[in-house]
C-alpha cells in the first residue's frame, strides 16, 4: 500500500516533466573586426529545440533576419556573400558532451559536437558554450569563430580589406519547457 501510495505522488511529476525545451528568446550576433570597417549583425528569430533527455540540440537561423544597422550592408551581406534567396537558413544539430542533471539549478561549461550548415556547405564543429539552468529555465552562451572559406563564402577582391576572412559568432538563447497543446 506504502508503494502505491508512493507511486501516485510520484507519477504526476514524472508525467510533466517533459525532456524538450523550446527557445522562448534567441539572439544570434556575429562580428568582423576588418581594417576599414567592423561589420555586425543580430538575428532576435532563431529556433531552437533541446532535448534534456538525450542531450541533443537544434538551431534554425533565417540568414534573412539578420539586421545591419546599414541597410546597403544588410542588402550586400544577403545577395552578394550570403545567398539568402539560395540558402535561405543556416543551422546546426549537435549533442553535448557533457552529462548535465537539467533538474539542478547552477552553471555549467560544456562542448556541444555537431554539424554547423552555413551557406548550404556542412562542417564538422566542437563549440564550447555555457549553459545556465535557473528553475525551469535553461540559457546557452556560446561565441565561437566561423571562417567564411569553410562554407564557401566569397569575398571579392574589390572588397577583401572590408571584410574579415573570420566572423565571431556569438549564440545567447533561453529555452522554457515545450508546452503540449
Amino acid at each position: 500500500m506504502k508503494n502505491l501510495i508512493l507511486l501516485l505522488f510520484l507519477a504526476p511529476a514524472y508525467l510533466v516533466a517533459q525532456p524538450i525545451f523550446t527557445a522562448a528568446t534567441s539572439e544570434i550576433h556575429f562580428f568582423s573586426a576588418a581594417p576599414l570597417e567592423n561589420i555586425e549583425a543580430t538575428n532576435k528569430d532563431a529556433k531552437s529545440l533541446l532535448n534534456t533527455e538525450s542531450r541533443e540540440v537544434a538551431v534554425i537561423i533565417g540568414i534573412r533576419q539578420f539586421k545591419f544597422e546599414k541597410p546597403l550592408m544588410e542588402e550586400h551581406f544577403n545577395e552578394n556573400y550570403m545567398e539568402s534567396d539560395k540558402y535561405k537558413t543556416a543551422d546546426f544539430k549537435g549533442k553535448i558532451n557533457e552529462q548535465i542533471d537539467f533538474t539542478k539549478d547552477g552553471e555549467y561549461d560544456v562542448t556541444v559536437t555537431g554539424k554547423l550548415t552555413i551557406h548550404g556547405v556542412t562542417q564538422d564543429r566542437t563549440i564550447a558554450g555555457k549553459i545556465i539552468i535557473s528553475g525551469k529555465s535553461i540559457k546557452v552562451n556560446s561565441k565561437f569563430p566561423v571562417a567564411l572559406k569553410d562554407h564557401n563564402i566569397k569575398i571579392p577582391k574589390a572588397v577583401i580589406k572590408n571584410i574579415a576572412e573570420s566572423v565571431d559568432v556569438t549564440v545567447n538563447i533561453t529555452y522554457e519547457p515545450k508546452v503540449s497543446k
